[in-house]
């Protein structure tokens, strides 16, 4: 695997190429036997285990031993290499993601006996310790105000993390009841309430619904409030049902990274506007070029306007096709830019795409068009 490291250095200040060693074990593993691709995969969890071991100490000082904090950041990194799609981006930031979720699951699980958001799990911690500071600086115990004002949240805020603290670190359920000690704490607990254990979750997806477009809501509602297929949410939207799942898929991936997030990522909306007639296409002239500036996602909607637009640049012997502001293309696009790149060959035209973004880019390269990719 590769790796930059200075002799005498200890192992954790190896600066990882993740990304690197990742691709090279997803290209490996398609070829190599069971015996083989267990060896691969463990090289892999070795090479990466100090960066999830950086991962773990960032939650230090919260209550757990750091050697827990490791094993578990250590399952996150191998469900991390044993669920990534080298389709979908950085092993890096998948990576991130994956152990930061098991390491607050741990958190939320293991160390909290009841279900507390985690905003106030994350308080709680930070007023218990900045009260132990008020304390000693003040011999005395700080008020609510000092605390809050320390802390630059409210005062109910700080309320809200006192009450819940009591729910870190609970009573033994094998605690003897007071009486004849027959009986345990646990005994007294009812079975577990599937619905009362899904009520955090939904309390929270709904506050991060609310942070959504009004399109994305809707659609989400009737996919899974109205049980409506895709096919017919396309119908009433008047959009593609492929444009429908492509907006579904954005808004789930979002939602669950904001799941596992202590701060909900922001909302990257598409430089295309909600209807498909939004996409714009631009010809300008450029020194003896022509350039084609595309905006928006070129879908089976919309492929016929880029057909258009490089019609009429190939006037010009040279033509750059800006794919800078494109955010998504489907068949029907990939279709448009093949036939281009054939007419610009039959007259003698030198065509190329330029700044496309790395998901686009890939979908074109695996159609054949990398060589349109490296001339500009």
């Amino acid at each position: 695997m590769p790796s930059h490291h200075v002799a005498g250095e200890p192992a954790d200040s190896v600066l990882e190429d993740l990304d690197t060693a990742a691709a090279a074990y997803a290209e490996r593993r398609s070829e190599a036997d069971p015996e083989a691709l267990e060896a691969l995969r463990e090289d892999l969890i070795r090479y990466c285990l100090p960066f999830a071991g950086r991962l773990a100490r960032r939650y230090r000082g919260r209550g757990e031993y750091l050697e827990d904090l490791e094993q578990v950041a250590r399952l996150g990194l191998v469900k991390a290499i044993d669920r990534y799609d080298p389709e979908r981006g950085s092993f890096t930031a998948y990576a991130v993601i994956t152990i930061s979720g098991e390491l607050k699951r741990h958190f939320r699980d293991r160390t909290w006996g009841v279900h507390v958001p985690r905003r106030v799990q994350d308080l709680s911690l930070e007023v218990g310790h900045a009260s132990m500071v008020l304390t000693s600086s003040l011999a005395r115990t700080p008020t609510t105000a000092e605390l809050a004002e320390r802390l630059g949240v409210s005062e109910s805020a700080v309320r809200e993390a006192v009450e819940s603290a009591a729910g870190y670190a609970p009573a033994s359920l094998n605690a003897p009841v007071a009486g004849d000690g027959l009986m345990e704490f646990g005994d007294l607990i009812g079975e577990p309430d599937e619905d009362l254990e899904a009520v955090t979750d939904k309390l929270t997806v709904t506050d991060l619904l609310l942070r959504l477009p009004a399109r994305e809501r809707r659609m989400l509602a009737m996919r899974f409030y109205g049980n409506r297929t895709q096919a017919e949410i396309a119908a009433e939207l008047g959009i593609s049902q492929m444009h429908v799942s492509r907006l579904l898929s954005r808004a789930l991936s979002w939602l669950r990274e904001a799941m596992l997030s202590d701060t909900p990522p922001r909302w990257e909306a598409s430089d295309r506007p909600s209807s498909h007639n939004g996409m714009q296409v631009t010809v300008d002239r450029d020194g003896a070029g022509l350039v084609v500036r595309v905006r928006g996602e070129v879908d089976r909607d919309t492929a016929e306007r880029l057909r258009v637009g490089l019609r009429h640049a190939m006037s010009s012997r040279t033509v750059v096709v800006d794919f800078s502001g494109v955010p998504l293309i489907d068949a029907a696009g990939v279709s448009v830019l093949v036939d281009a790149t054939l007419t610009a060959a039959a007259k003698g035209v030198d065509i190329c795409v330029s700044g496309a973004q790395p998901y686009v880019a890939r979908i074109l390269a695996v159609s054949g068009l990398e060589n349109v990719l490296r001339r500009c």
